[in-house]
Order: structure tokens, then C-alpha cells, then sequence
């Protein structure tokens, strides 16, 4: 993200590598370094794309070599350069790091290589050769922060203004990938028009709920205090071959809310006031839905919240006999049932 806001200012390095696993990022950044390095020139003419899987060092280091008549410099992007195309074959990054060693000791001065890679350990030689400059993570932020991101994105890429509850409603339907968080702003700039801004209300309408959000349909029939039909829900996700362990994942995320939300509670903070510290969304019916589940649940289960997640977080990672399908259903249970006390 710090690279993007400078990348138009920021002095042309001979090797990049692009650290992670969020692909939207990935994709701004090589723009912003191609766009950088080549000013006006076509890309077509300077631009080669190469696969990491059986890709052979004297190809790159040629084209990097060979200047280019319509160009500043030649850019050469080696996608999944640490991926093994097969489990008896090197990785690029593996097969050549020697090579790769060597011409960062002397670079081309006509050509500019991009490594895009899962992880690049700091404690390889290739990684201390390269300056900080050169290396940018592109991992998505913690999801906390995305409504922020996606206010200052739909501005800057679609041109319309996201109000913050907006933002905190798409992020909750959409889950943390960029990629389709961007999709759906365009989606919702388009669709608003001459509108002054976009609310959480059009987003409501207008943003398919994805799995995610089918979770939270769960969280919110167990708030109303209908248990049967917070299991129906759930049973239809697996019935719909949806993996248990992308339904903890958001289910985690709000419990974990609401585990604060108690804390805070039993601290004598009023209600309004824990769910701002905990993060709840202030849009109306976030806010009314988060109320309902505390009031269920009541300040006893609220406590044994986090007991109960590092529970299942470690029985779906090999520490319980159980199907991981058993496991969810077990936790949903104990949510759903009516409570003894407060």
C-alpha cells in the first residue's frame, strides 16, 4: 500500500520482488512499476511475462540484456517464482538462486526483474542483496482495516464516495479479498449514479452475500432466538459443499467481537460503548443484530467464548477425533440453545 501512493516517485530498482498472497495487490503493483518504468512507451514492446514452472535463467537474463529500441528499459515478471511445478522440480527461485545471486551483484542496466513470490526469507542471501525498496509485501491488510481502504479506494479508482458504514457492511458480506471488494465498489458506483454517496443501505440491496454472510444469517436467526433455523442454515452450507473451515473463519471473527463486547460489558461499559471498542459496525443493523446475539447469549456464554474457539480452532487443526463438520455443529449448539442465566 506505501508502495502504490509513492511508486510514481520512487526510484527504478534493477530487481523487485512482490511478497504474498493477495493477487490484487500483486496486479497494482506490477502496474505502478511498469507504468513507473516505462513512462509513455507501449508495454507491448518492453514487457515480458514468463511462468516460474520450468523457466530456464538464460532466458530471462537475455531479454533483461537486450535493450529496447521503444522503451527506457526491457521488464521482465516471473510469475510464481517459488512455486514447484512438480514435487521432484526445483522452483525457479530454487533451481537459479545462484545465477539470480550473481545478477544481483550486476545487474542488466536496460532491464528491470520481477519475482513474484509467496515468501522471500530474509535470511537468504538473494533477499540481503536486495534494498527494502525492493521488496514489497503484498499481503492484505488485517480486516479491521479494510473498511478504511475500501472509503479511500472507491474514491481514488471508482470516483464515488463510500460512507464508513458502507464500507464496514461490504467488507462483512464480501469477506477480506480486494479483489472482489473492488469488483463490488465498481459495481456500486455504477449502479448509484448521481448519487452523493453510497450507504449502507444500497449496499444492502445491491452486494450478493457470499459465504460469509451466510454465516451471519446463522449468528443473526441464534440472536432472534430461533436455534432450528440457525442450524438449517448451516446445514444447507455443507449441504452445498461449503468447507467447515470457511465457516469458522467469519464465525470466529464476530465471536470474537462479541466475547469483547461482553468483557466490556462486565466491566460496567454500556452496551454502545463495548461495541465501539470491539469493533462492531456502526451501521443500524449491525449494531441491532450484535445486540440481540449478546442478549442471547448473555454474559456467562460471552465469557466462555474464547475458551470455546480456541477449542475448535485447534480440534479443526488435528486435536479432535471428530469430523470437522461435527465440531462447527457442536459450537452452533452450544450458541443456539437457550441460556440457563445471565
Amino acid at each position: 500500500m506505501q508502495f502504490l501512493e509513492k511508486a510514481a516517485k520512487a526510484k527504478r530498482q534493477p530487481i523487485y520482488a512482490l511478497i504474498g498472497d493477495e493477487d490484487f495487490l500483486k496486479r497494482r503493483v506490477r502496474e505502478a512499476i511498469v507504468s513507473a518504468a516505462l513512462g509513455d512507451a507501449d508495454p507491448a514492446f518492453a514487457v515480458s511475462v514468463y511462468s516460474g514452472e520450468r523457466l530456464d535463467f538464460s532466458t530471462v537474463r537475455n531479454d533483461l540484456d537486450t535493450p529496447s529500441f521503444l522503451a527506457p528499459c526491457r521488464i521482465v515478471i516471473v510469475e510464481n517464482a517459488d512455486t514447484k511445478p512438480h514435487p521432484a522440480v526445483d522452483a525457479f527461485l530454487s533451481a537459479h538462486r545462484p545465477a539470480l545471486e550473481k545478477y544481483a551483484a550486476q545487474p542488466s542496466s536496460v532491464g528491470v526483474l520481477v519475482l513474484d513470490v509467496k515468501s522471500f526469507p530474509e535470511t537468504t542471501k538473494l533477499a540481503k542483496a536486495l534494498p527494502d525498496a525492493a521488496k514489497i509485501v503484498c499481503k492484505a491488510p488485517y480486516e479491521n482495516t479494510l473498511p478504511k481502504w475500501c472509503v479511500s479506494w472507491a474514491k481514488s479508482a471508482h470516483g464515488a464516495k463510500l460512507s464508513y458504514e458502507a464500507a464496514e457492511l461490504l467488507v462483512d458480506l464480501v469477506g477480506p479479498a480486494m479483489g472482489l471488494l473492488d469488483m463490488e465498489m465498481n459495481k456500486l458506483a455504477t449502479a448509484v449514479g448521481n448519487k452523493p454517496a453510497i450507504e449502507a443501505a444500497d449496499v444492502d440491496q445491491l452486494v450478493g452475500r457470499s459465504a460469509s454472510a451466510d454465516v451471519f444469517r446463522i449468528l443473526d436467526a441464534i440472536g432472534e432466538g430461533k436455534p432450528k433455523a440457525a442450524l438449517e442454515i448451516l446445514e444447507t452450507l455443507f449441504a452445498e459443499g461449503e468447507d467447515p473451515m470457511a465457516v469458522i473463519g467469519p464465525l470466529t471473527a464476530q465471536l470474537r467481537k462479541l466475547a469483547a463486547v461482553g468483557r466490556g460489558v462486565a466491566n460496567k461499559e454500556s452496551l454502545g460503548q463495548a461495541m465501539d471498542n470491539a469493533g462492531v459496525p456502526r451501521w443500524e443493523k449491525a449494531r441491532l443484530a450484535s445486540e440481540k446475539q449478546v442478549r442471547w447469549l448473555g454474559l456467562r456464554r460471552l465469557g466462555q467464548l474464547t475458551n470455546w474457539l480456541v477449542e475448535i480452532n485447534l480440534g479443526l487443526k488435528g486435536g479432535n477425533a471428530l469430523p470437522e463438520r461435527v465440531q462447527v455443529e457442536r459450537l452452533i449448539v452450544k450458541l443456539a440453545r437457550p441460556r440457563e442465566g445471565a
